[in-house]
């Protein structure tokens, strides 16, 4: 008999990208699919990020919707409109409710503590900060390069780098980064073409030029607090629009190792 995917609960913690393109993955294998927000995300690339529902009520990526919502009789009415339910939920308290089967911590902190092998039956971490067989059960890798998407059952993902990955040849002057800690505002939106030297955001009058021409694929929201250093802007040097409205190569393998994890475990998991 094929297994009861529908009957499978996941969730997962975080809604930037590359939690989306998890998320976004499993439910497609019709998997039950919840996820756990902070009150006020600073996801990027918003074009792909369900965080994006904590705002705007409901969120679409890549013809799936999230939609907020803020008790378990809610959540199961989105999964009966074949949606995923996303709690304003920072420590994911609601597990206690919904007693998922697997959760993916993809909140990608780069630091233990926040998820525990004791939260679910499978617990997998996403990139570094978790030792799989202590902190969590699984750790996918989320490095770029050869090992990207790695499903690791014993030890660790490599090391943050602390440098953007590289896009046609451009790492760091790609990424728009927060100048000091304050209010953001953004004069030009996700999608839109910029050049290089043109203003296009500040922190309470302090601007942010982009460092090269390209696609605008992610920025901020204007309006959210923001710390000094944190990214705000990601520039595509390749000139693809489409690019900005699709989930990455680089979330798509991620989730691929998710999914591996999950079926490898299947058995186990007793669906």
């Amino acid at each position: 008999m094929a297994p009861a995917f529908s009957e499978l609960t996941v969730l997962v913690r975080g809604g930037g990208e590359m939690a989306s393109g998890i998320a976004h993955r499993l439910h497609r294998c019709h998997m039950r699919l919840a996820i756990t927000e902070i009150a006020a995300p600073t996801a990027v690339r918003r074009g792909v990020a369900f965080a994006e529902a904590v705002y705007e009520t409901s969120k679409t990526v890549d013809g799936v919707e999230a939609v907020r919502v803020a008790s378990e009789q809610e959540a199961h009415a989105a999964w009966q409109s074949n949606k995923i339910p996303l709690f304003i939920d920072p420590d994911a308290a609601v597990r206690a409710v919904l007693k998922p089967v697997v959760i993916v911590d993809a909140t990608m902190a780069k630091k233990s503590g926040l998820s525990k092998l004791t939260d679910a039956r499978l617990v997998i971490g996403v990139g570094p900060g978790f030792t799989a067989g202590i902190d969590v059960h699984a750790v996918v890798e989320s490095n770029r390069g050869y090992y990207l998407g790695r499903v690791i059952w014993q030890g660790t993902a490599e090391p943050d780098t602390g440098l953007p990955s590289a896009v046609d040849g451009h790492t760091e002057t790609r990424v728009l980064r927060v100048p000091k800690t304050g209010v953001f505002n953004a004069f030009r939106d996700i999608g839109d073409a910029v050049r290089r030297g043109e203003i296009v955001a500040e922190v309470d009058g302090e601007s942010i030029p982009a460092q090269l021409s390209g696609q605008l694929r992610g920025i901020l929201r204007s309006g959210i607090h923001v710390r000094r250093g944190i990214k705000a802007g990601d520039i595509d040097p390749r000139g693809e629009r489409g690019y900005c409205y699709s989930i990455s190569d680089k979330s798509r393998a991620i989730a691929g190792g998710v999914l591996e994890a999950v079926l490898h475990s299947v058995r186990d998991l007793r669906i």
